[in-house]
């Protein structure tokens, strides 16, 4: 009986030891694991993710004409060449901005011509039939103070859309943010305008609310 008690402590002696050196082992791994995950670059994760197409999100396309402050005209997308050089309601001046990418960022696509307006990475601007090449075609938009737009490259940052005064493309390295080169409106093309309804409003005088007050009140009891 003595013997067998003796075992039953080595046994129970065994396991204790066992269970101290698994809670050791978890607090030197414990550390090192959270360490890795600190040091998991999401930056690359999310760039990446940039110029993939969100399927979950709800995607929104919509038809703007882009005015440039500095050429007074439109920008166009004449297959791989880009101009902002385009008058109100120039097929090519009519462009489709697509949101429908990770973090709501946009893509500018040509109606007529279907190319999108892109940066490469040289920072021109220039037309591309496929999207999804470097990311280059997917930009930020930016409202600024004065009300006006500036788009700037997601891939390129710091690199914006900008024209000179004859709507010839700027590079984006030689652009920034305050400068009227790289600032827009976005105007719709002639006859599409967002359906407006109209409002009607009824204008309540103190005699015709008190008669209305009369006539809503319940009948006298009998």
């Amino acid at each position: 009986y003595i013997s067998k008690c003796k075992c039953h402590t080595i046994t129970c002696l065994f396991y204790f030891s066992l269970a101290r050196c698994f809670q050791v082992m978890l607090l030197f791994y414990s550390p090192l694991q959270v360490l890795a995950v600190e040091n998991v670059n999401f930056g690359v994760h999310v760039e990446n993710q940039t110029g993939v197409r969100d399927g979950l999100s709800r995607k929104h396309h919509r038809v703007y004409q882009l005015y440039s402050r500095t050429s007074g005209k439109h920008i166009q997308v004449l297959g791989k060449k880009i101009t902002a050089m385009g008058e109100d309601g120039d097929k090519y001046a009519q462009l489709v901005v697509e949101a429908d990418t990770f973090g709501s960022q946009v893509r500018i696509r040509g109606k007529e011509t279907n190319y999108y307006l892109c940066m490469n990475r040289k920072g021109k601007l220039v037309g591309k039939k496929d999207s999804s090449v470097n990311g280059g075609c997917i930009f930020i938009e930016i409202m600024l103070e004065n009300n006006y737009t500036a788009w700037m490259s997601a891939r390129y940052v710091g690199w914006y859309i900008g024209f000179t005064k004859r709507g010839r493309p700027r590079r984006g390295p030689n652009t920034l943010p305050n400068q009227r080169d790289v600032h827009f409106m976005k105007r719709f093309p002639p006859g599409e305008q967002p359906d407006l309804q109209a409002c009607s409003f009824t204008t309540v005088s103190k005699r015709s609310k008190r008669v209305q007050q009369t006539s809503t009140a319940p009948p006298p009891l009998q």
